[in-house]
């Protein structure tokens, strides 16, 4: 065989072992529909355990089968994946949505119970609403006929799930680098809220913003001898 065979052979092996992995994505979607239902939902969050910012969920329908290269959970991509898988599942999508738990709510609510509101919010705002949801481990009860499953690490064993960590991951980073000019002191385009050494060491120096959540730890802490800018 030639250098070129040989590149070409590997490249062939390496495309035919992403089209299997990817397959394997749609096992859960395909025994819902054995089961009779048609229009399969995943849906995922970005933020749940960041300090700052209101958190975003996703809802996704994706079409049987549908082969998306690299699709996979979120945070096992690089940005520049994750933003054209973003571009590439808004154009192959039967339906989705994203929708933003505010802060208020988080605090006032608590995250588990923000969450769960999140991502039934997300799947009423879907144009085509689902017959069947898959859920990232949350257990989640949608309106009659809405069926659901939770899958433990959903994210990284459904393509739906995949699909919505991507549009909630890179919709929420998009919305950090904003922060990041409102509030460059804080780095958010880097720790997109989460508590990072310097992200901590930064609310220490220059108290909480506004985006900071009160609720959590170690910002309600840290709030109490500290300033807050506005």
């Amino acid at each position: 065989m030639t250098i070129k065979q040989i590149k070409e052979q590997k490249a062939l092996e390496k495309l035919n072992n992403e089209i299997a992995r990817v397959s394997k994505l749609y096992e859960y979607e395909d025994e819902a529909r054995r089961q009779g239902f048609n229009l399969i939902a995943g849906v995922d969050e970005a933020g749940r355990g960041s300090l700052a910012g209101p958190m975003v969920v996703a809802a996704v329908i994706l079409p049987p089968n549908i082969f998306i290269d690299h699709l996979n959970d979120s945070k096992k991509l690089s940005h520049k994946i994750r933003e054209r898988l973003y571009d590439e599942i808004i154009e192959k999508a039967v339906s989705y949505s994203a929708v933003c738990v505010e802060i208020e709510q988080i605090d006032r609510d608590n995250i588990y119970q923000a969450t769960l509101s999140g991502m039934y919010q997300a799947i009423k705002s879907l144009p085509i609403q689902p017959d069947f949801v898959l859920t990232d481990a949350m257990k989640v009860k949608f309106d009659d006929p809405i069926e659901t499953r939770s899958i433990i690490h959903g994210d990284a064993l459904s393509a739906s799930i995949a699909a919505a960590s991507i549009i909630a991951k890179v919709t929420r980073d998009r919305m950090t680098d904003v922060w990041d000019l409102q509030y460059p002191e804080y780095g958010f385009a880097h720790n997109r809220g989460y508590g990072t050494k310097l992200h901590l060491e930064a609310i220490h120096k220059f108290g909480a913003c506004e985006l900071h959540r009160r609720s959590f730890e170690p910002v309600k802490s840290m709030l109490s001898n500290q300033i807050t800018l506005t």
